[in-house]
């Protein structure tokens, strides 16, 4: 993958695409050329205004031969087809020329296993082709010096048996065997320019070339593009392969090497991994070769040809792009960030799954630029538009949030950051932008504000009136004691138990934040605490708590925080069902965990609301009805039950009444 703080992935691209092995991508199943690299361009004979032809428009002279029909077949089945010595006509300049190449054309599926590009790399091997022909031609020519001989033979045996008989003829067959010694002569001299010239061939080929002779495999000829992949000199020469390259004693090459030798049928290896001892230290390198065997005049192979190509760099550089687009896809996946760019002429984007999400689309929806702003609210179009322009004038980055509507008419909001891309005109032709999804960040700050709202409101309740009571006394203080010196104090009382109540939730909520909430564990009868618990409820007389389960259970925890989450959930009973008069508290033993469970017979509590009752700041709406409070208390019980390893939840049904329960390991 790549790492934008190295190199952007389109500077990447360009990079890439200025290797020197042959790259094009085409698309749709009409073939359409929607990029190549100088080096294709250069085998086709033409220049850029190709890309976004069709390829049969692009390339006429090809009409009647088959690459077109093999792209549609690899577009329409998603299968690569590779091609080896394989013969084209192009036209170069005006003339129709012949080439072979080696070409690969492979399907790029998208993620419903479509193809969507098809990816040609090619490598022109007309030079490897003329080295095939003229080692047949050599081969011929063998083969023609030993006819001739066979024929000599011939007619020397009939000439000493006319010698025998016709003494007269003798000068004339003395004649033709001066003639056919020449032939012979001329014979000779034609294989031994022949041995030079592919010597020369192959000594002066920029292709990595060697030729192995015998059983043993001798170094009989090699060029310097063999040698420095080998990591030798020229002393390896005269050498059988086996003591030149020692290294190889373990590898697959000597054993293809003999297949190739007794079957006389040729090998091609592509990216095969080879160790080899360069510089005294073994390394490894990826080789494209081929293994020719070259047969004598009795058919059998004398000499293998090699031909070889180093691809390291190109698979490490494939091994690179795969590692960094991996990293990229984790890191975008793991932070639910969508990334898009957007052609401004046109408004197509190409967009992430991700991204289509964020909108409310799903990845298999057409999503364009109209799209997006129509889902942003009104009020922020211009202004969203306005940091859009002003990126693309200063060719800078810009960043905003705003508010967007999806089509099921919900609610969402949306962090977004981008910057424009230029063509080789300096004009702005593409946005990249990235967006995540910041709703729940949204609704957890409005929440928050809510809540510090809820908390001035509710202190300021029991202090306003702490504060007058006390006014009143001061101005009551030398009067007689009466009754209402008792309302008053009574009043005042209850003032600071509120005060009390609220800034003892606000002082756990500190702790909670700051992970400093502590829990002092000891072993006690869990029945015992139940049945203390809640005293200030039974006083009342208006509800009975009745409590079932083991009487005998014991539990190590922190006992006072354990009646604070129980004390916690019989309030809630008797706030929010006050006509349920029985509340039922239960204990259990389950699977090493004590399950301790509250429940009223009240009106219950809506589906949807459930999921949300332990968070922070959730307060409850019921029947319209306002209760006081920070909407801190579950939150802190679900905390303290999380600190001692347990869970916490809640079940209701409308009408039937509502269970807070929790479990905590023994």
């Amino acid at each position: 993958m790549n790492s934008p703080d190295y190199i952007l992935p389109e500077q990447l691209l360009s990079i890439l695409f200025r290797s020197p092995n042959a790259t094009a991508v085409y698309t749709g199943d009409d073939i359409t050329i929607i990029s190549a690299n100088e080096a294709m361009l250069k085998f086709w004979g033409k220049d850029r205004n190709v890309i976004g032809e069709h390829f049969i428009n692009a390339l006429p002279e090809l009409s009647g031969q088959p690459f077109l029909d093999i792209l549609k077949e690899v577009w329409r089945s998603g299968e690569t087809y590779i091609a080896k010595d394989y013969p084209a006509i192009i036209e170069i300049d005006g003339e129709l020329q012949h080439f072979y190449f080696d070409f690969e054309y492979k399907a790029i599926c998208n993620d419903n296993d479509k193809t969507a590009y098809i990816l040609h790399t090619a490598s022109e091997v007309s030079e490897r082709m003329e080295a095939r022909k003229m080692v047949k031609e050599k081969s011929k020519a063998e083969q023609q010096l030993t006819q001739d001989l066979v024929d000599l033979n011939e007619e020397y045996i009939v000439t000493n048996e006319e010698l025998l008989h016709i003494n007269a003829k003798l000068e004339a067959v003395n004649k033709e065997l001066v003639y056919f010694k020449n032939q012979l002569q001329e014979v000779n001299d034609t294989l031994v320019q022949s041995e030079n010239r592919f010597r020369s061939l192959v000594e002066h080929s920029p292709v990595a070339m060697a030729s192995l002779k015998g059983e043993d495999f001798t170094v009989d000829v090699v060029n310097g593009t063999i040698l420095e992949i080998w990591g030798k000199d020229r002393s390896v020469v005269g050498l059988p392969l086996r003591i030149a390259l020692p290294e190889l004693e373990k590898q697959p090459f000597l054993g293809i090497l003999k297949e190739v030798y007794e079957t006389g049928k040729e090998f091609y290896g592509q990216e095969l991994k080879v160790q080899l001892m360069v510089d005294e230290n073994l390394t490894e390198r990826y080789i494209n070769f081929v293994y020719k065997p070259i047969s004598g005049t009795d058919g059998k192979t004398t000499t293998i040809l090699v031909v070889a190509s180093d691809v390291t760099d190109q698979i490490n550089a494939r091994e690179s792009v795969r590692e960094i687009n991996t990293r990229l896809e984790i890191a975008m996946d793991a932070s639910s960030l969508g990334s898009t760019e957007v052609n401004l002429a046109t408004g197509i984007m190409l967009s992430t799954d991700q991204f289509k999400r964020n909108y409310g689309f799903s990845p298999e929806e057409n999503f364009t630029y109209a799209d997006l702003f129509e889902a942003i609210f009104p009020e922020h179009r211009e202004r969203v538009r306005g940091l859009v322009q002003e990126a693309i004038k200063v060719n800078g980055i810009y960043k905003t949030e705003y508010p967007i509507k999806w089509r099921d008419g919900s609610l969402h909001w949306i962090e977004a950051h981008g910057r424009p891309r230029y063509d080789e005109n300096g004009n702005a032709d593409r946005m990249v932008g990235m967006t995540a999804n910041i709703t729940e960040k949204k609704l957890f700050e409005q929440r928050k504000d809510d809540f510090l709202s809820i908390a001035s409101h509710e202190l300021k309740t029991p202090i306003t009136s702490l504060k007058a009571s006390l006014q009143l006394l001061d101005r009551m203080k030398n009067k007689p004691f009466s009754e209402t010196h008792i309302r008053l104090i009574e009043q005042s009382g209850k003032s600071v138990e509120k005060i009390v109540v609220l800034v003892d939730d606000l002082l756990n909520m500190s702790r909670l934040s700051e992970d400093q909430l502590k829990l002092e564990k000891t072993t006690f009868n869990l029945h015992d605490m139940l049945s203390m618990s809640c005293n200030h409820v039974r006083m009342e007389g208006k509800y009975d708590l009745i409590i079932q389960g083991d009487q005998h259970l014991e539990l190590y925890a922190d006992e006072h925080r354990i009646d604070q989450v129980v004390i916690n959930f019989v309030n809630n009973a008797v706030k929010y069902a006050p006509h349920s008069q029985q509340i039922h508290i239960t204990t259990e033993l389950l699977d090493g965990y004590v399950k301790v469970s509250v429940r009223d017979f009240g009106n219950g509590i809506d589906a949807k609301v459930l999921p949300n009752l332990f968070d922070r700041y959730f307060r409850v709406d019921h029947s319209g009805k306002s209760y006081s409070g920070l909407g801190l208390g579950l939150y802190i019980c679900s905390e303290i039950i999380r600190k001692h390893g347990g869970q916490i939840g809640a079940e209701s049904v409308i009408g039937e009444g509502s269970t807070f329960w929790f479990t905590i390991p023994v």
